[in-house]
């Protein structure tokens, strides 16, 4: 698949605007139907976790706070 195109079942990663500058501390999220997907970005093919709608919402909200 060339750079840029995503088949459409995989999630749409981007990279948490709260990450270190240094690139040793980057988070990755993607929005799914089920809620929120949660990974290390220097571990793409790692483990992830799933959060809720709900979940993700409280924690931007109480971050923004």
């Amino acid at each position: 698949m060339p750079d840029g195109c995503q088949h459409p079942s995989e999630p749409a990663w981007f990279k948490s605007s709260y990450s270190g500058g240094n690139t040793t501390e980057c988070v990755e999220a993607a929005f799914v139907p089920s809620g929120v997907l949660l990974r290390d970005s220097k571990q793409p093919e790692g483990p992830w976790i799933r959060v809720s709608a709900r979940a993700w919402d409280r924690f931007v909200t109480a971050r923004r706070a």
